[in-house]
């Protein structure tokens, strides 16, 4: 039970904003029987254990540990190699034990890595145990048979038999910028793509990744706070600058390989893979200017690929979980943009129109394609902030989530898990359905939050922003207007107008310090349609366009003190505090800018590239886009407003320079500031007393700032 003394910082930091102790990780046996996932023990227990919801028609369903690292380790601590640590810093994963696992074709074993080492975990006995392979074992997937495992170990992709015998090397690295079976950096970071091997229908071969840094520049990552460390060595690869070299083997179980052959040199991107018994392997790559998709079929006997779809835009083209993959009939299921709207395409047919968004592809029947999806901008009723299951054939479109608020799903045959957030409680509700009808549902261990939100989801100013307001808890009208606190990330990739409880916990506790809080997703966020993201294209300056919007709407209903109005963010938001105050100090008075990206050069290719192109051929682009050469560091006295710049010193994702660079560019202009250095933390925070801290400096830091003058 939670202590009643316990703060709500404090409860956000232990319990990692309340993920800990929720399921998660789902997985549906093909026979219905079996749903498998991952829980800690409770709602402040970091270590995550594998377990198995038994849904046999024996009796009622049953929940069971089939994994306990606690028990796995014998006591002993947890050790991780560094490309693990690198792994899930990608993920944004701060959790420990079983953190990920895989599972054969039956879903009857199941294969994950701890401290190092390779276990696997027969589902239906309910027993773990390790296989003697060396170590340190990285992404263990056994084969769809269940006869084999194949994992990454130094940078070679290695298998052994389910039971521990005949471990061998398939692919050795020629050097020590190669690797085989792992995704490079671009991939895990920007794409969502985090694998680097997938085993072939048959079990008898792989498609592996090959990839090779030694073209990407080199960074150095020190921690001043222990000076006789040596600085990390990272491979970044900055905009503009060469990426990392991606090859595909076809590899048999006896090393044998053949290279995938398509135009690297044009598609240097390698986004998806795909490999069902529905077809032949499925590739998806990419152009460096992200305007061209290629899909490509893969011969996997000679290497050849044939072209199945193009795709092209003039703008950018997006990337989608679930997709590509064959449809059981071997048509190509594909996410695109068409009309307007972001749609469900089978073949060369569009099953969805512009009222829907499509977000991710779930799982492909036999009958029908289960995804997620929102209303769009020309839907007849506007639903702010929800994402709904749907299931999409020829007949039709079906909604199969219920009531408002934030719903996803797994599926495998007639059994469905459907995990369902809504505003009005905390945390996931997890239900499981067999044929249409509720049959189990999976608890959660989450800790109930100290408070509770009281969001109110609204639309803000001409272009109809989604925007999210919370008030102190207790409020009345009498009390007159309050300082504004926007706390917004604002922008690609970055949706935090949702109706979640939970997503505004924190929000909430900003306001009930004496804050009227505003979260608004302008343009340049997804969910509301292809063309609301791509308006960004070359000008990430919209997006603080719209935040000014939002705040000015809402003024005229609700009590907002235009006045004494702050911002704070972190990475994208952090971008966008900082360049409010620098570009908008009629409006902004303060920022809380936390792990900014300042100087756009210096963030990675894929990602940047998108919205800003290639900085050689557009240095002005950049230019405008970066806070370094902003014509605001130069502005009259009385235009200063208090910065508070927050950045993690490990962090090799939005390195410390950005925040030196700007740091020493307000110096020169004269314009007085805060720097907050976090020694050995990354771009999450995820110590606890540093994550309690920061909300409680941050909080006092506004509050100084934003106080009355003195009369």
């Amino acid at each position: 039970m939670t202590s009643p003394e316990i703060t709500f910082p404090l409860q956000l930091a232990r319990t990692m904003r309340f993920t800990l102790g929720a399921p998660r990780a789902f997985t549906v046996s093909p026979d219905g029987e079996r749903v498998v996932f991952l829980r800690s023990g409770s709602g402040t227990d970091r270590s995550g254990r594998l377990w198995v919801l038994d849904l046999s028609d024996g009796g009622a369903p049953q929940e069971r540990v089939v994994a306990d690292p606690a028990a796995l380790l014998g006591g002993s601590q947890e050790r991780l190699s560094v490309q693990e640590r690198a792994r899930r810093e990608r993920s944004r994963e701060g959790s420990s034990g079983i953190v990920g696992y895989a599972v054969d074709g039956a879903a009857e074993l199941a294969a994950f890595a701890l401290s190092g080492k390779l276990y696997v975990a027969e589902l239906r006995a309910g027993t773990a145990r390790a296989l003697p392979v060396p170590g340190p074992v990285i992404d263990p997937r056994p084969s769809p048979d269940g006869r084999h495992v194949a994992y990454v170990s130094k940078g070679a992709l290695r298998v052994v038999g389910a039971e521990g015998d005949g471990d061998r090397a398939l692919v050795e690295p020629e050097d020590a910028h190669v690797s085989y079976g792992l995704a490079e950096f671009i991939a895990a970071e920007e794409m969502a793509r985090s694998r680097g091997f997938w085993w072939s229908p048959e079990s008898d071969r792989l498609l592996v990744a090959r990839v090779d840094d030694s073209p990407v520049h080199r960074w150095w990552i020190a921690d001043p706070a222990h000076p006789e460390r040596k600085p990390a060595e990272v491979a970044y690869p900055a905009a503009g600058t060469p990426n990392a070299v991606v090859q595909l083997f076809v590899v048999g179980l006896a090393g044998e390989r053949t290279e995938v052959v398509w135009d690297r040199a044009r598609f240097p991107y390698l986004a998806r893979v795909h490999w069902s018994s529905d077809g032949a392997p499925l590739l998806l790559v990419q152009t460096r200017d992200q305007r061209s998709l290629l899909y490509l079929a893969v011969d996997p006997e000679t290497g050849t690929t044939r072209t199945v779809h193009v795709d092209e835009d003039p703008v950018w083209l997006d990337l989608f979980p679930g997709v590509p993959a064959w449809a059981p009939d071997g048509r190509l299921v594909r996410i695109a943009d068409e009309g307007g709207a972001r749609v469900l395409s089978v073949g060369d047919r569009p099953l969805t129109g512009a009222q829907l968004q499509i977000q991710t592809v779930l799982d492909i029947g036999d009958s029908d394609i289960l995804v997620t999806a929102s209303e769009g901008e020309r839907a007849l009723v506007p639903e702010t902030g929800e994402s709904h299951v749907y299931r999409v054939n020829e007949l039709g479109v079906e909604r199969v989530s219920e009531g408002a608020g934030v719903h996803s799903a797994v599926r495998s045959g007639g059994v469905t898990v459907l995990v369902s957030t809504s505003l009005d409680r905390p945390g996931a509700t997890v239900r499981v359905f067999r044929d249409g009808k509720q049959v189990a549902t999976v608890a959660n261990h989450a800790e109930q939050p100290v408070l509770s939100t009281r969001a109110q989801l609204t639309e803000g100013g001409a272009r109809r922003i989604p925007c999210a307001v919370m008030l102190p808890s207790g409020y009345k009208e009498s009390d007159g207007p309050l300082p504004v606190l926007m706390d917004p990330y604002g922008g690609p990739h970055g949706r935090r107008v949702v109706a979640s409880h939970n997503t505004h916990l924190t929000s909430q506790w900003f306001a009930d310090q004496g804050f009227a809080v505003i979260v608004a997703d302008g343009r340049g966020t997804p969910g509301r349609s292809p063309g609301w993201e791509k308006a960004v294209k070359n000008n990430l300056a919209l997006t603080l366009d719209d935040q000014v919007e939002a705040l000015h709407a809402l003024a005229g209903r609700f009590p907002l003190d235009l006045d004494r109005v702050g911002i704070r963010g972190w990475s994208y938001g952090g971008f966008l505090a900082g360049m409010a105050v620098l570009r908008r100090p009629d409006v902004f008075h303060a920022a809380v800018v936390g792990a900014p990206v300042t100087d756009q050069r210096l963030y990675d290719t894929h990602y940047t590239e998108r919205y800003l192109g290639d900085p050689a051929a557009q240095p002005e682009v950049y230019a405008y886009n970066s806070l370094l050469t902003d014509d605001g560091l130069s502005h009259a006295a009385e235009q200063v407003r208090p910065m508070m710049i927050i950045h993690g010193l490990a962090d090799d994702n939005v390195v410390v320079a950005h925040t030196l660079r700007l740091s020493s560019a307000l110096l020169a202009a004269g314009r007085p500031h805060e720097v907050l250095p976090l020694s050995g933390v990354t771009h999450m925070t995820p110590q606890e007393k540093v994550a309690e801290n920061l909300l409680l400096l941050q909080v006092d830091f506004l509050k100084r700032s934003l106080a009355r003058p003195s009369a």
